[in-house]
């Protein structure tokens, strides 16, 4: 029967069930606590604490996307027990007690079981006491999850320790994606997860159905800053692993690709350090370089002219000359950008027309960068680019490796390695 079709013990209208969803709205545990092992006829009783299927009540004030027309035939409804109740809200007390006077501990008409709820609020007693008294650890919800799916963060480790602990399937798949544990681990960032499961024999490059590994998806999540640090440890230890750092996916993006788009340098760096190919096309024919460009006015956080700087000098390709307009045209407002790229050629035609493709706003804000581009057109590059390109030709692909080892100064290998300065000389 499915939770359409299922009649609660205690529907939505039903007294206890406005009481209990009363005390929840107000996070009164101690009175949710009291109702749900003093109030409740048996253990097992289903309530509704959720309803909004306004199509079998024609009473019903309609939300405002049906009167819009943007209606959909499914609608939201929060079936639940009161095991489930106490492990989602972490009362330990509570669910012993209903344990004890044999509550089914895989009871799910809302399509989570009680063990999953424990698992996505974090709440380990809450897991170890399910277990021990019969949860199954690979219980799948409505939504094809294990319990392991739904541990999604760090407060969430113990569980996952607990679940391993009584047999759960680092391998198993679950969702419309068939993400791994290891998947969803490095969705989150959790590296101490991710380690949990590599130590207990998770695949490191299995794949979900996008066809990504754990090392892919890592990097397709690495925006914000506070989730940086976090993506980095947990990329390093995939690859230390053995994660294959050019797997694609079935879009033929690789690792790689996804690091350019949005991710600080450093992630780039790391897999361009274990051998991920800079020249990789995707089935777009997009590069990793690409990438950097498509994003790099819209990611000024992410430093794109450092990840820029990394393809470059470890060898990736550089834009056709014919096709730097359209560069200039998507990166104007990132200047350090057009800078390293320009650099990364011995010499480069600049056309008076491509003031056009600059906004005015973006001219005046970086002034003396566009007026050193634009006085590049009137004479050839100095010598000492010149001599810059030389040895860059030379070193190819191993300009990362070999400049910092020439007896120069700091200063001198930086440029050798394209770090901007501002103004082209």
């Amino acid at each position: 029967m499915s939770s359409s079709d299922c009649r609660p013990d205690y529907p939505l209208s039903s007294d206890l069930a406005t009481r209990l969803k009363s005390a929840l709205d107000a996070k009164d545990e101690e009175r949710v606590s009291d109702l749900l092992c003093t109030e409740v006829r048996h253990v097992d009783a289903v309530i509704e604490l959720a309803n909004d299927d306004w199509m079998k009540d024609p009473a019903a004030q309609l939300p405002p996307a049906v009167l819009l027309g943007l209606w959909t035939l499914e609608y939201k409804r929060e079936l639940t027990t009161p095991l489930g109740i106490a492990a989602a809200r972490g009362h330990t007390d509570c669910l012993h007690h209903l344990l004890s006077r044999g509550a089914d501990p895989d009871a799910s008409p809302g399509g989570r079981g009680p063990l999953h709820e424990a698992c996505l609020g974090g709440h380990t007693a809450c897991a170890q006491l399910l277990l021990q008294h019969g949860a199954h650890p690979d219980l799948l919800s409505a939504e094809g999850l294990a319990p392991l799916h739904l541990c999604r963060t760090a407060a969430s480790l113990g569980c996952a320790q607990a679940l391993l602990k009584h047999g759960a399937s680092v391998h198993r798949t679950g969702g419309t994606d068939r993400d791994t544990p290891l998947h969803v681990a490095a969705q989150c960032g959790l590296d101490e997860h991710a380690s949990l499961y590599l130590g207990h024999g998770a695949r490191v490059d299995a794949r979900n159905g996008r066809g990504e590994t754990a090392l892919s998806t890592a990097c397709g999540v690495a925006r914000r800053p506070d989730e940086y640090a976090r993506c980095l440890r947990l990329c390093a230890l995939l690859l230390q692993h053995g994660a294959a750092a050019d797997a694609r996916d079935e879009d033929e993006r690789s690792p790689l690709h996804k690091a350019c788009g949005h991710a600080p340098p450093g992630l780039a760096r790391l897999l361009l350090r274990h051998g991920a190919n800079p020249a990789a096309l995707d089935y777009g024919g997009a590069s990793p370089l690409g990438r950097v460009l498509q994003t790099a006015a819209c990611s000024p956080h992410a430093a794109p002219q450092h990840t820029l700087r990394e393809l470059l000098n470890h060898g990736s390709p550089t834009v056709w000359p014919d096709a730097f307009l359209k560069v200039l045209k998507t990166c104007a407002p990132a200047p350090a950008v057009i800078e390293v790229l320009f650099n990364s050629y011995p010499q480069l035609r600049v056309s008076e027309s491509w003031k056009e493709v600059i906004p005015e706003e973006v001219f005046q804000m970086h002034r003396p960068f566009y007026q050193s581009l634009f006085a590049v057109a009137h004479g050839p590059r100095c010598l000492q680019h010149l001599c810059r390109c030389a040895i860059r030709k030379w070193f190819g692909k191993k300009c990362f490796h070999l400049v910092p080892l020439l007896p120069l100064p700091k200063s001198l290998q930086n440029y050798l390695l394209l770090e901007p300065e501002g103004v082209l000389h």
